[in-house]
């Protein structure tokens, strides 16, 4: 299942900047900091994050064809906060969502597989 697009722009536009104030401190929330690869502006784009056992996984709710990832793949890294600390991911990996499940660690380990998503991307933690 994918979220539909017109969700996707009012989020990026209404949602985002909202939670930009807090979702780099919340559970299950990170802020992802990525350069435009066309722009070279810096954005910071908050998402849904799952701990696992090399890094973080993202699910892909609106699928694969988001800035954010392309950027992400692009400059082969970012900087994501979560839990108030920021550090580098690397290694940027778009899986079906079966292949992600076994990676994820923590009480999110039971949820992720029950998510109605196709696809993640896993990140490597580079610290």
């Amino acid at each position: 299942m994918r979220l539909p697009q017109r969700l996707a722009r009012f989020n990026r536009h209404v949602t985002n900047p909202i939670q930009r104030l807090w979702a780099g401190r919340a559970p299950s929330f990170g802020i992802l900091e990525h350069v435009g690869r066309k722009s070279g502006k810096t954005y910071r784009t908050p998402l849904t994050v799952f701990s696992t056992d090399e890094g973080v996984a993202i699910l892909l709710t609106y699928g694969p064809d988001r800035d954010w990832l392309k950027n992400l793949v692009a400059d082969g890294g970012a900087l994501m906060t979560r839990h108030g600390k920021t550090f580098r991911v690397v290694d940027p990996r778009v899986v079906d969502k079966a292949a992600a499940a076994p990676h994820v660690t923590g009480a999110a380990r039971v949820v992720f597989p029950r998510l109605p998503f196709e696809q993640a991307v896993l990140l490597r933690r580079a610290d």
